[in-house]
Parts: C-alpha cells; structure tokens; sequence
C-alpha cells in the first residue's frame, strides 16, 4: 500500500475520483492510498464468510445485507474499505443511486489481514472503527490462523481471539455455528 496523490483531497473529491484505473483506493488524511490485490485464499474467505453471513441473514429474516467493496466514512477526510460490511437494508436503500461509501456505519465489518495490512487492519482500523460505534469488527488473520472479534461494550471494543475448533461467538448473529478451521479450510469450489 501506497500513496499516490500528493494533492490532499477532500471526501467529496474522493467520491468522485477516477484516473482510469481498476485500483481501489482508501482514503487517509485526504491522501489516496492504494490496495494490494486481495491473494486466492483472502478471495476464498471472504466469499465464503459472505455466503455464510447472507444464509444467516435469510436464515433469521433480518433486514441487512452483506456487501463486498462498500466503503465506509471513518473521519473527515478518511474512508475505508473493508473485506466485508454489514449494513441495515434501510441504509442502501436510501442511496442506491449515489456511491457505495457510506457515511452510516454498519453493524460488522470484516477485514482479512494480509503481510502489508497488519498494521493497518489491527491498529489504525480498530481505532476507526471504535470511533464510529461499529457493533463487531472481525479481524480474519490467514497467517496465524486466528480470528480476533471486537465486540462493542461501553464505548470499548471487548476483544476476543478463535482459533483451530473454536466455535465464532458474535453478537450480530448469535446463531451462527462456524469454527475457525471452517473459515480457514477454503477449497476452491
């Protein structure tokens, strides 16, 4: 990940940005900063939690959708895009014809850690995240094979670590019975 603007763009400039290229791109002190492309396994994982967060949403009949490449408003001149985000349908349906950024937070997001996000996804984006209220922040880490949930609780977020066996204790979807392993053990389907 890299910067590649030296002008400071405002979040309304972000919305509108495009040089021509496929690349997504974060926003961080108004600066644009690129993302790595995501390696097989990170794909894997992240289509295949998404798969499972849609059954469990049909499942229970709750009004959310699960939604890959939504980027969310973290501050003044700052967006992120997470792996996975949670949103009430409320929520999209009230800006279906503007950009997939929004500025309500969602109920989880979910980012998958890869050797140059580490930093990023377990210190820079917690603390994001905490600033806006996110009710559960998953922090998927292939490398270590652990699952670490940030549970929102009186203003902190509660943290817990899965790993092997373990069965995934969320408070968004207190129903869900995944282990870590599941979400680990990705084959190609």
């Amino acid at each position: 990940m890299f910067s590649i603007e030296e002008k400071s763009l405002s979040f309304e400039e972000y919305l509108n940005y495009d040089n021509g290229d496929d690349f997504s791109y974060e926003l961080v002190e108004g600066k644009l900063e690129l993302m790595n492309p995501p390696t097989l396994l990170h794909l894997l994982i992240s289509k295949f939690l998404e798969e499972i967060f849609g059954q469990q949403i049909k499942a229970d009949n709750l009004s959310l959708v699960c939604l890959q490449g939504a980027g969310i408003r973290t501050g003044v001149n700052k967006s992120r895009i997470p792996d996975l985000a949670i949103f009430p349908l409320s929520i999209l349906q009230s800006q279906l014809d503007r950009s997939a950024v929004f500025e309500t937070p969602p109920q989880l997001v979910v980012e998958i850690v890869s050797p140059e996000s580490r930093k990023r996804d377990y210190r820079y984006k917690r603390s994001e995240y905490a600033a806006l209220g996110i009710p559960e922040y998953w922090i998927i880490d292939p490398q270590n094979q652990i699952i670490t949930i940030l549970q929102w609780d009186e203003g902190l977020y509660e943290e817990r670590v899965f790993q092997g066996k373990e069965m995934i204790i969320s408070q968004q979807f207190s129903k869900l019975t995944l282990t870590v392993e599941q979400i680990f053990n990705q084959p190609l389907q």
